[in-house]
């Protein structure tokens, strides 16, 4: 195996492990807490889904050939309230996650080191990939926070439990 190859596939690991922590938190959520926001300044889980996936369809669909920052994305409207079922917005979350994967999964290893752009800006593929593995889980870790919020004392933990090490 190559380290080109090695790269892609860890990546898509580590995405992939911050997904499911993602889902373990929607599956202990009702429809009403997606909508939950602890002030005007802070977005809500729905919010933050209706972020990441524009992200991820904008930066994934033709990743190789195209900008980043699509001309379609219309990225304020992401951080707008709508109203989506808990269900429209898992189903809004996993088409971004599809799009994410299908791309990583579809790159050569010489991929890696050519020149794509982000709001015109020009970089390596490989920096682009790296600039997504620190975005996604940012996000997530917001996600999980506002579930610990709201769940509290039935928050069931996604990792080592506090006194459990």
């Amino acid at each position: 195996m190559t380290l080109a190859k090695t790269y892609i596939d860890s990546a898509i690991k580590k995405l992939a492990s911050y997904k499911v922590l993602g889902d373990k938190t929607f599956e202990q959520l009702e429809e009403k807490d997606f909508h939950y926001s602890p002030n005007e300044e802070s977005n809500s889980i729905a919010i933050i889904i209706q972020h990441v996936s524009g992200n991820m369809l904008s930066r994934w669909t033709n990743f190789l050939t195209e900008d980043g920052e699509k001309v379609w994305r219309l990225r304020d409207e992401e951080f707008e309230i709508h109203q989506y079922s808990k269900q429209q917005l898992i189903d809004m979350w996993e088409k971004g996650w599809i799009c994410t994967f299908n791309a990583l999964q579809s790159l050569k290893d010489d991929d890696l080191m050519k020149t794509i752009t982000i709001r015109d800006e020009a970089m390596p593929a490989i920096d682009a990939i790296n600039r997504q593995l620190a975005h996604y889980p940012y996000h997530v870790g917001q996600i999980i926070y506002i579930g610990k919020i709201l769940k509290n004392q039935d928050w069931r933990n996604l990792s080592v439990p506090k006194k459990k090490s």
